[in-house]
């Protein structure tokens, strides 16, 4: 019987991959995964074998990975980030266990919220939700309610999957909705493809937020009332006296 390891590779360059991802990489036969994320790291392990497939292909990804390990195969299934946030965790474990299979171990990585952060500041230094826009899998008005009582918690909000081909509106609503309970001049920022090529970021207020084109690759914070931009730098307060 063989293994299957669910692994977080972060942004995708191997400086920003966990030594625990990186060795369980190493020490696999096959790595499986959507192939935009295999892409990231075939050059880093060559002589290995692949399993690739495409967006909604999720669950067949799995049972083949189960079907490997089943075989006596030591597989890696990977994601982009960490594999428990918004990642492919989950849906492994579920197919697993219907498959009667348990050699599984999850790895973590540096997921967008993270790595995004860096980028601009300190956005994330006190309490913070996570609250992805795709209603692929989460009906919209589920959505809405979420981001509605986030709102009224004033927490700081990181929103993935701002925005697609198919939802191009999707982060202008999410304003809309905010700016009912939020100061249009609350402080705001977005990193686009952290950690590969062609990164960039930007600050702004949530007005100006309101119109920013956006796509999948984009990962966008929202402060909360306490939040500022200093120097080119998003920041919470912690609540020390300085």
């Amino acid at each position: 019987m063989g293994k299957i390891y669910v692994i977080g590779i972060g942004p995708g360059d191997p400086e920003m991959m966990t030594g625990e991802a990186g060795e369980a990489l190493r020490s696999c036969e096959i790595i499986a995964g959507y192939k935009t994320y295999t892409d990231l790291i075939k050059r880093y392990y060559p002589d290995k074998e692949y399993y690739e497939n495409g967006m909604r292909g999720e669950i067949e990804r799995c049972e083949k990975c189960v079907e490997y390990a089943i075989s006596g195969k030591r597989v890696a299934l990977i994601c982009s980030g960490d594999a428990g946030i918004y990642g492919m965790a989950s849906p492994l474990l579920e197919v697993a266990d219907k498959m009667g299979f348990d050699d599984v171990e999850i790895i973590p990585g540096i997921t967008a919220a993270l790595s995004g952060a860096a980028e601009l500041g300190a956005p994330l230094s006190h309490d913070f939700c996570v609250i992805s826009l795709s209603d692929l899998l989460t009906p919209w008005d589920l959505i809405e309610k979420r981001l509605r009582y986030t709102a009224a918690c004033d927490l700081c909000i990181v929103l993935y999957n701002p925005s697609s081909h198919n939802r191009p509106g999707h982060l202008k609503k999410a304003c809309e909705i905010l700016m009912t309970v939020l100061s249009p001049d609350t402080a705001c920022g977005y990193v686009r493809n952290i950690g590969r090529e062609g990164s960039e970021k930007k600050l702004c207020t949530l007005s100006e937020l309101l119109s920013e084109t956006v796509d999948m690759a984009t990962t966008v914070f929202i402060g909360n009332s306490q939040t500022e931009i200093k120097r080119g730098r998003m920041i919470t307060p912690r609540g020390y006296k300085i």
